[in-house]
């Protein structure tokens, strides 16, 4: 195994003034418990597994839908008629005490009947400063101790603690139950998150997005905040941009660290209960895709790194992409597992990233569970940039999506098809993964094609963990992106070189321009770090004209779904609707498979051998993560739907009473 040096005499230093706070084993993550649904993952090492069998594969077939509850209910309609919910909605309930609970088409939070899907209550629209219009968010934490209970939600630029049985703000929570996350400067940037808050015993921890430009060098850097769960108070804060003294400030030269920032914690974390530990996944800095100005590895960006979630002290880390210029943001929750590694238990975490790699620790301590190797990676032209010379790339398990802009990788349906692939690949620079961002020449290239693109690969949809058969399922896509940087403008920035179009490549005749699956699942064995199967998610455009009289199998579309697991199947949808495939755009629009192109059927597969043992046509897309619970003795699985032409929504399948 090869680790920076740097990284590594670090690591051990923080390990060994923790180790007496280890305890022997660590074995937690089992998925959702006592038939609920009790946080965003299932459980706090979001495995997304529920052990639940009342739905097997052999009456999957017979699932029927027995509820749908809108994405926002009717009495806010009452408030404001014409207001409006986000097409993507990413809402994923929890189910606590007999209660659903789930943040609405503006991020309130609405308790309803899980047996009916009928309100139970709504959470009272704000008075001061943070009124009906909102955004949706991902999900709810809970926290209880005796007979009390509060839903945690992040909404806006605030923290709010309600009552879990009536919904009204807990009074001593913040002031009114609510405390303000804006820290930075609210003229810079405003507040705002897409994750879910965390509760690792009495602390609460929250994350902040943060746009992934900026027009000049300088920013201030992100922050996690953790907050006392029963008063609000702050508890502590922490940055993965580190400061004068800190450990990693001497990976960033000229005290770029000074004025660097971004570096956000935008997606999702997990946390060991048993260890009190949170883990982050971050991002990167201050220019993403230009680091003239920041020379060096620049720690912690794009890392993993460990938190003791009651005081904020780091103690271990892993960086994943060095001085990052491909908007390789850590993008989804690392997931804990337990495995049995040649004969060793091991409370491992496995971190998923775009660039289809899983890396896998130990969970207490940092290690690599199997050898993560430094490789040579192609070096940037770009004047002022100076790239990492290695990357780190795990040696299992193996990667789960198609890497790098290479001839090979190019669609090859047909011989028509494979020239005009070449032509499109010829007018840009192109290479293995981790091929540096170049600049776009009016009369040459027009940048570098990244393949993965900068959605992935894995994003924020995240994998699934079964704790009873070891098996690790990952949805991910093969999407390009043009990484294309433009000369700065001394007018308008001090950057040397700032981002250029960053979009999307189209292939021949709209087609994708790599070979598919531009959608799919892999499952991994997680005890020997090998691929079980591979499958693709959906049926992809193997209708279009260029290619439809080769009746293929199915291509898979990237839309970027979530994994639900129980006991025997695994379900999964396509992500959110791809309108044109549908037939519901103009017929004569070009079909472009581009990420989040997803469409509207949602599937149960087996879960040993990833064949299909049930599929339904929805009204759209499935756009949150799917849960499962029993209530009543029934078994309910729900999920989110919607699109630009069909109202979002909850809907529950169950079997027939």
């Amino acid at each position: 195994m090869t680790r920076h040096p740097f990284e590594l005499s670090t690591t051990r230093i923080l390990l060994c003034s923790l180790a007496v706070c280890w305890p022997a084993a660590a074995f937690a993550q089992s998925g959702a418990t006592d038939s609920e649904w009790p946080v965003y993952g299932a459980d706090s090492g979001m495995t997304k597994y529920s052990p639940l069998d009342q739905i097997n594969a052999g009456n999957v077939d017979d699932l029927e839908i027995v509820w749908r509850r809108p994405g926002l209910d009717p009495s806010y309609l009452e408030i404001n008629p014409n207001q409006r919910t986000s097409a993507n909605h990413v809402a994923t309930p929890i189910m606590r005490n007999g209660v659903g609970y789930v943040p609405n088409g503006v991020g309130l939070v609405e308790a309803f009947n899980p047996g009916t899907g009928e309100t139970i209550w709504t959470q009272e629209v704000p008075s001061d400063g943070d009124g009906l219009p909102g955004a949706v968010t991902r999900g709810l934490a809970w926290w209880s101790d005796g007979d009390e209970a509060r839903i945690l939600a992040q909404r806006n630029v605030w923290l709010y603690a309600l009552d879990a049985e009536t919904g009204a703000p807990v009074a001593d929570f913040g002031e009114n139950g609510r405390v303000n996350l804006q820290r930075m400067p609210a003229d810079f940037e405003r507040y705002r998150w897409g994750g879910v808050p965390v509760v690792v015993r009495d602390t609460v921890i929250v994350g902040q997005g943060m746009s992934d430009t900026f027009s000049g060098r300088e920013a201030p850097p992100s922050e996690v905040q953790a907050f006392d769960v029963r008063t609000g108070a702050l508890r502590w804060t922490w940055s993965a941009i580190p400061q004068e003294g800190d450990v990693g400030v001497e990976t960033w030269q000229d005290r770029s660290w000074s004025y660097t920032g971004h570096a956000p914690l935008w997606s999702l974390m997990s946390a060991d209960e048993e260890l009190g530990m949170v883990y982050l996944p971050l991002s990167s800095s201050t220019n993403d895709m230009y680091g003239g100005h920041r020379i060096g590895d620049n720690l912690f960006t794009q890392s993993i790194v460990a938190l003791d979630a009651e005081s904020g002290e780091m103690v271990w880390y892993f960086q994943m992409v060095r001085h990052g210029l491909w908007d390789y943001d850590i993008p989804a929750a690392p997931v804990l597992m337990d495995i049995v590694v040649e004969g060793q238990e091991i409370p491992a975490i496995a971190q998923i990233t775009k660039q289809a790699f899983t890396f896998v620790f130990d969970r207490r301590t940092g290690e690599p569970v199997w050898d993560i190797e430094d490789r040579p990676v192609p070096q940037s032209n770009v004047p002022g940039e100076v790239t990492a010379a290695t990357q780190p790339f795990p040696t299992l398990p193996p990667a789960f999506d198609r890497q790098g802009a290479t001839v090979e990788n190019l669609i090859d349906f047909t011989p028509e098809l494979r020239a005009e692939a070449l032509e499109i690949f010829s007018n840009y620079v192109t290479g293995p993964m981790f091929t540096p961002p170049s600049v776009a020449e009016p009369d040459g290239t027009r940048g570098t094609i990244q393949l993965p693109g900068s959605q992935g690969g894995a994003d924020v949809q995240g994998a699934a963990f079964d704790p009873e058969t070891g098996y690790f399922y990952i949805p991910s896509i093969t999407s390009p992106f043009v990484a294309d940087l433009f000369p700065g403008d001394p007018d308008s920035t001090d950057l040397a070189y700032t981002k250029g179009t960053r979009r999307w490549v189209a292939g021949p005749q709209g087609l994708p321009l790599f070979k598919p699956p531009y959608g799919r699942i892999t499952a991994f064995d997680m005890n020997t770090g090998e691929q079980v199967w591979m499958v693709p998610n959906g049926d992809g455009p193997r209708d279009h004209p260029a290619i439809a009289h080769l009746n293929l199998g199915q291509l898979g579309w990237p839309g970027r779904p979530s994994p639900l697991l129980t006991r025997t199947l695994l379900f999964i949808g396509e992500g959110q609707t791809n309108l044109r495939r549908d037939g519901r755009m103009p017929p004569d629009m070009p079909v472009e498979i581009a990420t989040n192109s997803g469409g509207p059927f949602f599937r149960a597969y087996d879960k040993m051998t990833g064949e299909i043992e049930w599929v339904i046509e929805m009204e759209a897309g499935v756009t949150g993560a799917p849960i499962t619970y029993l209530h009543e003795g029934r078994q309910f699985i729900v999920a989110a739907i919607g699109d630009r032409l069909y109202a979002p929504e909850l809907v529950a399948f169950a079997l027939p009473e």
